[in-house]
């Protein structure tokens, strides 16, 4: 199969590229993410409408925010978008004409990146995307797997605290809470309150107040070396660390490929997660590590695999 479109559904933007066999993007065009569930629909052929007038396409893969059922079809359940047991790839065929395949967001950018990225040379790959909350995909053997009902990997809420933190999906504790963009900045206004003279840098960033703390300003200040952000960082790689250590114990695989916005940050991150994850993983003397890999594709995972998903038919 020749060229193929992927598009990946943001929440303020949906963004479609045509991708070729090797993964490159040749073209792209984006538009706003529409309020309403028939408005996505709407933005979607019309992206794709853009970027297929000037090629040849044999397929579409969507990457959607959400649980999509077995037969990659349909989406049971989407938290930011209206849709609950959404018909989207009956509508969108219907529409532009061409095989669509319908994928969760996170699934297609860990296959993004198995293919044409960090997990290039490994069979067995779990990928996690630290971003405001936590995805993640599994390949074992080559194969991206998603369960029986289609919904596997939802990492992030797994319970890793009973009665923890209460999290978005009404569960307490799940991962997301304690390892996420969300939980970094929690742990920096903490620290930034308890102790405002350890993060002079930090607060100057932002308003001066702990309030104002954003995740830009944490990352540019453990950069300069502010010890409060640096602290929040380690807190979060601890968590993570840990997750992973679980997960190896679950799949075995050879890399754990870690992406998201948190990971851009590179070994100021990884690096205390390859620590943590050494330090709970069970029988760690004796046994092979997984490496711990930074994702390489950055925000053109999910609209890459997508596409590669739809070539896979």
């Amino acid at each position: 199969m020749g060229l193929t479109i992927g598009v990946d559904i943001g929440g303020t933007k949906i963004a479609a590229g045509v991708v070729d066999e090797e993964g490159t993007i040749l073209e792209t065009f984006k538009v706003p993410t529409p309020p309403t569930a028939d408005g996505v629909t709407d933005a979607i052929c019309t992206a794709v409408a853009e970027v297929s007038s000037h090629h040849t396409i044999e397929a579409v893969g969507i990457g959607a925010a959400g649980y999509v059922d077995d037969k990659r079809a349909t989406v049971l359940f989407a938290p930011n978008i209206n849709w609950r047991h959404e018909p989207l790839k009956d509508k969108v065929e219907q529409r532009i004409g061409l095989p669509v395949v319908v994928e969760n967001d996170a699934n297609a950018a860990a296959w993004g990146e198995y293919r044409f990225g960090a997990g290039q040379g490994h069979e067995d790959v779990i990928c996690i995307t630290l971003g405001t909350g936590l995805g993640g995909g599994i390949i074992i053997g080559n194969k991206l797997r998603r369960g029986r009902f289609g919904v596997a990997a939802e990492f992030g809420h797994i319970r890793v605290v009973p009665d923890g933190l209460l999290c978005g999906c009404g569960s307490q504790g799940c991962w997301e809470q304690y390892a996420s963009g969300r939980a970094l900045v929690r742990y920096a206004k903490q620290r930034a309150n308890a102790t405002p003279e350890r993060a002079k840098l930090l607060l100057g960033l932002g308003d001066g107040t702990v309030e104002g703390i954003e995740g830009k300003h944490i990352s540019e200040a453990a950069r300069g070396g502010d010890p409060v952000a640096l602290d929040s960082f380690r807190e979060l790689a601890r968590w993570a660390g840990a997750g992973l250590a679980d997960l190896a114990s679950l799949f075995d695989p050879s890399a754990f490929i870690v992406g998201g916005g948190v990971s851009d940050e590179g070994e100021l991150v990884l690096e205390p997660i390859r620590k943590s994850f050494r330090r709970w993983l069970v029988g760690s003397q004796w046994r092979p590590h997984a490496q711990v890999l930074a994702a390489q594709l950055g925000g053109k995972a999910g609209l890459v695999g997508a596409a590669d998903l739809a070539r896979q038919g």
